[in-house]
């Protein structure tokens, strides 16, 4: 996952508010110095001294019984780009989550809503153990307040010229890991998020900033071209609506970002992937976000129907379990928003929502050569053009 800004394959917003209020001061012979040793002027010896460093207070969720119509404050413009996207996000949340329990036909979904006391807060959607579904997770975070400027850097995933100070922030996005039962059927992974900040109080006239992530990418255990094609084909056409160039650029951002690095291969067989995206006109993200995310039934539950009900072996659930466990290794080693969510202390259970239930790791284990599990090998470790 991305971090707040990103919100990743796995997590929500992290909220962090401010520093805690400094404490009186201290006359200068007790203040700390040398780490943790201080010197006192009327003694000579040095005496050891342990104290906590100040760091930013996390902000803990709020179960709510009931979802309110907005997480935004009632002074939000509702043609707001804040206010659109909130709408977009839910609705793609419902629509989702209406066409997964359909395609299961017997599990139902457990929704957690809940708030944060800096502002907004967010719907966990999980629905596990069905017919179809070993675990299917969609969430949505709708957070505002003040970050301290090391979550800043993280959000931004770059070196900025800020000075340091909390900074002013909105962060909101859909997240979504669909983990099915049957070993033909592939995972799929989607989010797209818009995250604002505005100037820290100590850097006056700096600029206020925007952008836009997001991306869909399939994970399958074995290859059916057909299914790869219509998956790859999807989203090149919502893509190309807003420009040729976007496919081939974000399906190349898709394969470098959700690569294992001590494996040398990839996580899956991509799909699309952008961040920190506001070279173009905001009303055109906007559009090309919300095609992107009404792009995810129809490019997925397709395959999950043809696929669903095949019959397979115990070699086969084995080799599923053996990349599922890649992708519980990307997920807790690389993913920029888990890495960041576990460290900052956000809400565990959106976190890790994106793991499956089962996974398994042998030993040196290599697919026979030219096998459909050697294939599929070889397409993560070599990147293909599907369409």
């Amino acid at each position: 996952m991305p971090p707040p800004a990103t919100l990743s394959s796995s997590s929500s917003f992290t909220l962090l508010s401010p520093p805690p209020s400094p404490s009186p001061k201290l006359p200068s012979f007790l203040l700390p110095k040398s780490h943790s040793f201080f010197h006192s002027p009327t003694r000579s010896t040095r005496l050891r001294r342990s104290f906590t460093p100040r760091c930013a207070v996390i902000e803990k969720e709020s179960p709510e019984t009931e979802k309110p119509e907005t997480f935004l404050r009632e002074s939000s413009s509702p043609t707001s780009v804040r206010s659109r996207f909130e709408k977009m996000i839910r609705e793609a949340q419902d629509t989702v989550c209406a066409a997964i329990a359909a395609a299961d036909g017997v599990g139902t979904f457990k929704e957690d809503v809940w708030s944060r006391p800096g502002g907004g807060g967010g719907i966990s959607r999980v629905l596990q153990d069905g017919a179809v579904w070993e675990k299917a997770g969609v969430n949505v975070s709708v957070v505002y307040g003040v970050m301290p400027p090391e979550a800043y850097r993280a959000a931004k995933g770059a070196a900025t010229d800020h000075k340091p100070g909390p900074v002013p922030f909105f962060a909101a996005g859909i997240s979504s890991v669909l983990h099915p039962k049957n070993p033909f059927a592939p995972t799929l992974h989607f989010n797209y998020r818009y995250f604002e900040t505005d100037a820290p109080p100590d850097a006056p006239g700096a600029p206020r900033q925007w952008w836009f992530g997001g991306g869909t990418d399939l994970t399958p255990a074995y290859i059916f071209e057909e299914d790869v094609k219509h998956f790859h084909s999807v989203q090149k056409n919502a893509c190309d609506k807003f420009d040729p160039s976007f496919y081939p650029r974000f399906k190349k951002w898709c394969d470098d970002y959700f690569y294992i690095k001590h494996r040398d291969e990839r996580r899956g067989l991509g799909g699309i992937f952008f961040d920190d995206l506001n070279d173009y006109d905001q009303e055109m993200l906007l559009s090309f976000a919300t095609e992107c995310a009404n792009s995810v039934v129809p490019a997925y539950v397709p395959i999950i129907e043809k696929r669903k009900d095949t019959p397979f072996t115990e070699d086969h659930k084995a080799w599923q379990q053996l990349r599922r466990g890649r992708y519980v290794e990307f997920n807790l080693v690389y993913d920029r928003g888990t890495t960041f969510g576990l460290k900052t202390g956000g809400r565990i259970e959106s976190i890790l929502v994106s793991l499956p239930l089962t996974a398994r790791w042998e030993y040196d284990h290599k697919p026979e050569e030219g096998s459909e599990e050697w294939k599929l090998l070889d397409a993560c470790i070599n990147p293909k053009e599907w369409v």
